[in-house]
């Protein structure tokens, strides 16, 4: 079987950004989420609104930002607000339609470490922090999270819940009640999975194309479920692909070796 024209990383990407809609108001994390968000303005969408956490409105960046006070943000905004009005007006008055968020892990309901491995007090690995993603995580209409999935990331219990989704027992009838609105999409290097309307549980979905379901399960800390009509994933375009390597090409230049989509 001939080697597929793109790298996981690639179709990871592509997949989260066809998930964007034009006109949409999409609230962006750094790395992995704003890749995709970007891939999906100047393609398919360019009127797609982008808000970063630092009060940029409707950003343009010819490269991948290096953070949230990057300066291209505020140069291509069409307008930028302090931090209070991006989460008051915007995020918590209902006028995000999206939020799209990273993670180090996450469980079976789609809570989010972003905080440490390891124990809080003595941890392996002290990672960035919250941020703005548990305000993100409760308030956006909607919550899609891209991750590459593997037993460290996609796992049975957090070593700690930075934002959340579900918690199971919560609700009154011992179904998992919602502290927010919690993810409907996580999108990875090898499939897609969404949010049961039921329990809340996330199911695989989709597959990339080459990968096997039980190369999902083997890539998962809990016993995954699959959905009885289990897609596959179209392959990116020609088009998709050059646009995302002109992207990673054009960042590369800009800021040297420094990594801002992983």
């Amino acid at each position: 079987m001939p080697e597929p024209g793109y790298n996981p990383a690639e179709i990871m990407t592509v997949a989260a950004a066809r998930r964007l809609k034009n006109g949409t108001v999409c609230f962006v994390g750094i790395g992995l989420p704003s890749a995709a968000a970007n891939l999906a303005r100047i393609t398919h969408a360019p009127e797609l609104v982008l808000i970063y956490e630092s009060g940029t409105i409707g950003a343009k960046p010819d490269v991948l930002p290096l953070s949230i006070g990057d300066g291209d943000l505020a140069e291509t905004a069409d307008a930028v607000v302090s931090v209070p009005e991006i989460f008051r007006y915007w995020l918590q008055g209902g006028r995000v339609d999206i939020g799209f968020l990273g993670a180090a892990q996450i469980d079976k309901f789609g809570n989010i470490n972003t905080t440490v491995i390891g124990s809080y007090e003595k941890p392996k690995v002290r990672l960035p922090g919250a941020g703005g993603a548990p305000e993100i995580a409760t308030a956006a209409k909607e919550v899609a999270i891209i991750l590459k999935q593997s037993k460290r990331t996609f796992v049975e219990k957090l070593d700690f819940v930075t934002s959340s989704g579900y918690y199971p027992n919560a609700g009154r009838n011992g179904r998992p009640g919602p502290r927010g609105r919690g993810p409907t999409t996580v999108i990875t290097d090898l499939g897609v999975m969404r949010s049961d309307p039921v329990n809340r549980e996330l199911i695989l979905t989709a597959i990339h194309p080459g990968t096997a379901v039980d190369q999902v399960r083997d890539a998962t800390g809990w016993p995954l479920k699959i959905a009885g009509n289990l897609e596959t994933t179209s392959p990116p375009t020609d088009a998709e692909l050059s646009a995302l390597r002109d992207l990673h090409s054009r960042t590369a230049a800009a800021h040297g070796n420094v990594s801002v989509a992983e």
